[in-house]
């Protein structure tokens, strides 16, 4: 029988290297994160739904707004108009007053894919989201179903508007438990944010000036 040359072993070593890298890799993605504590209630979204009527009000008369949503707000809010897989709630939060502009699905986007999609597209597959706000950052964590897979996506950030958009500067994330890198975070949320299906879909409603979190609040100040 032959003796393995050097060069045979260190290939040999290398592909099981190989193959136990990805193995652990899958093992990363498929494992969940933990999902951050958030609390929901019917009042908490009611509250929410009452400031942007308000401020939807306000708007019309031409009296300039601001409304301010805390994290348990936010996530009511999300809870009940956020269109999810296998939910039958609406997408869409219609106006509550004739001739005012209704305030469109927050966006959701899942930047695990290597295509970009559309935001309605990554919105079908999502199953869950919980947002925490810290200071001036957003945490989302979604819970998204690929090829009959569920797996989290948790995406830390800074939101804010520029030119009449929304926009969104990634700080960190992962998909399970395996970190993104960060070159390849920021090219996939730049991508889904400038496609021309998307880029509509992020502009602020003619009587919103600005979106922001600040203080670990979402802060909406209307025109």
């Amino acid at each position: 029988m032959p003796k393995a040359t050097p060069f045979a072993i260190v290939r040999k070593v290398f592909s099981w290297f190989v193959l136990v890298v990805l193995i652990l890799t899958l093992v990363l993605i498929l494992k969940k994160s933990p999902a951050p504590s958030v609390t929901t209630s019917p009042a908490a979204a009611a509250s929410a739904e009452q400031k942007l009527d308000a401020a939807d009000r306000a708007s019309a008369s031409g009296q300039p707004t601001q409304v301010q949503l805390n994290s348990t707000e936010l996530n009511s809010f999300l809870a009940q108009n956020l269109q999810l897989a296998g939910s039958s709630q609406p997408s869409v939060v219609p106006a509550s007053t004739a001739g005012q502009p209704s305030r469109p699905t927050p966006p959701v986007a899942d930047v695990a894919g290597a295509d970009p999609q559309t935001v309605a597209e990554a919105e079908s597959n999502v199953k869950d989201v919980k947002i925490d706000l810290e200071g001036d950052v957003v945490t989302a964590y979604v819970i998204f179903n690929v090829h009959g897979a569920d797996l989290s996506l948790e995406i830390s950030g800074q939101l804010y508007t520029q030119d009449g958009y929304m926009r969104f500067d990634p700080l960190d994330g992962k998909i399970g438990s395996f970190p993104l890198p960060q070159s390849a975070l920021e090219d996939a949320v730049q991508r889904m944010m400038s496609s021309p299906e998307n880029r509509e879909k992020l502009r602020l409603p003619d009587n919103v000036s600005n979106i922001e979190v600040e203080d670990g609040q979402v802060v909406v100040s209307y025109k």
